[in-house]
């Protein structure tokens, strides 16, 4: 370990300027490579002329009115999905002749119910779900043609579209019944899962643009910290007990490396976070009560090397983001062992790791940017639907043919909205 700490003095000081931390401003010059073979092709795809979308034009009771009582949830991690209706609105594959579209998008803010806090409460969100799909069906032809396989539903919650932040109940809910056959845009990603049906779309969750730009550094400010994470380690008014909040993760880090020399690790959350992201080797990406967090999205934005620790976690946008070369992956049970892990990755290792997330296609598919700028989040979003076409005869049903179960679910999700 003492030897370590001369390397990391010498060698990933240099790496500190080599390394970009341009982040958002994508224009700057960096020491950058480019992700070899189908996945940088992937990530550099133009969706444009490769689907159609149809909106659907919801009451203002499902969407702009919810915003408009409680402006918070333009800058909460879940405001994806109202970004996203924002972008199709005026996107090149928005149609607006529904005969001709391959997907249709049904406008839904779920998550933009907050408590005093800031915090989305899920409950009411199934029941708001139900009346928007029962509003399209009984309005439009096109749900019923597919029971919705052709359309696809954004549900930034921590579960998804089991719609509660607690996994025990989230795995209790399980997927909304009327949402099984619909493609579902989505933050939380974990293998094997209730909350994750096959082809669904992982995407990452809403970090503030505008915010992160204004945090900049000067971009060959050396990299002196070498692991460093600010967040909660216990919740004590959740999980009083410990060992469940995180899997016992995150706790895992604070008793083996509170008094770490090369761990920057607090539950304080300083006005310099982005700034110190930006100085750091190594960022922590451990998961909370789900999977997922924007620190993921930080550390890929301000060049830091993320290092995820969430078993079975699925990654945004996979297919696209080589993250096994860009992140380390560490097993919640190896915690104890993360000093000697990191420590025992080569320099040379790091230092491309580095390069790699220096390239601007990476950290632009991260963001939902104001305006939309080619490569984002938007368009790898529209990439997912693109390759999923053309629908297989499957997604069609035969007349009178009905698969769903309409009254399926927890007695209060019948419940009118």
């Amino acid at each position: 370990m003492e030897i370590w700490k001369w390397v990391f003095v010498g060698v990933l000081w240099y790496a500190g300027y080599v390394s970009s931390t341009g982040a958002v401003e994508l224009g700057r010059s960096q020491n950058t490579e480019r992700i070899s073979g189908s996945a940088g092709d992937v990530l550099e795809d133009d969706p444009v002329g490769r689907l159609k979308v149809f909106v659907y034009e919801l009451p203002s009771k499902y969407n702009k009115k919810i915003l408009k009582k409680d402006p918070r949830c333009l800058t909460h991690m879940f405001a994806a999905e109202i970004f996203m209706h924002r972008f199709l609105l005026s996107s090149p594959v928005r149609t607006l002749n529904p005969d001709e579209a391959d997907w249709f998008y049904t406008p839904v803010y779920t998550t933009c119910d907050l408590t005093t806090n800031g915090l989305p409460l899920p409950f009411k969100s199934p029941r708001m779900m139900r009346s928007a799909i029962q509003l399209i069906s009984s309005n439009w032809p096109y749900w019923n043609k597919t029971e919705g396989a052709d359309h696809f539903f954004v549900v930034p919650h921590d579960f998804g579209a089991c719609f509660h932040y607690q996994e025990e109940k989230a795995i209790e809910r399980g997927i909304l019944p009327l949402l099984q056959r619909a493609t579902l845009v989505q933050t939380f990603g974990q293998r094997n899962h209730v909350c994750l049906k096959d082809g669904s779309i992982t995407i990452p969750p809403y970090a503030p643009p505008q915010k992160m730009q204004t945090h900049l550094i000067p971009e060959k400010t050396p990299r002196s910290i070498f692991v460093y994470f600010r967040g909660l380690f216990y919740d004590v008014g959740n999980d009083p007990e410990g060992g469940y909040y995180a899997r016992g993760a995150r706790a895992a880090v604070w008793e083996n490396f509170k008094d770490n020399p090369l761990f920057d690790i607090s539950t304080e959350h300083p006005a310099t976070y982005y700034e110190d992201m930006q100085r750091a080797v190594f960022c922590l990406c451990p998961l909370g009560w789900a999977p997922w967090s924007p620190r993921l999205v930080e550390a890929v934005i301000f060049g830091c090397i993320p290092v995820i620790i969430a078993d079975d976690i699925v990654l945004p946008f996979a297919d696209a983001i080589p993250w096994e070369e860009i992140g380390v992956y560490v097993d919640e049970e190896d915690v104890p062992n993360l000093d000697t892990i990191l420590t025992s990755i080569p320099p040379e290792v790091i230092l491309r790791k580095q390069r790699l997330l220096a390239n601007p296609s990476m950290k632009q598919a991260m963001l939902f940017p104001q305006p939309a700028q080619p490569g984002d989040a938007f368009h790898q979003v529209l990439n997912g639907l693109a390759r999923k076409l053309p629908h297989d005869r499957s997604v069609y049903l035969k007349p009178g043919e009905k698969i769903l179960n309409w009254t399926a679910g927890p007695v209060g999700d019948l419940k009118p909205w």
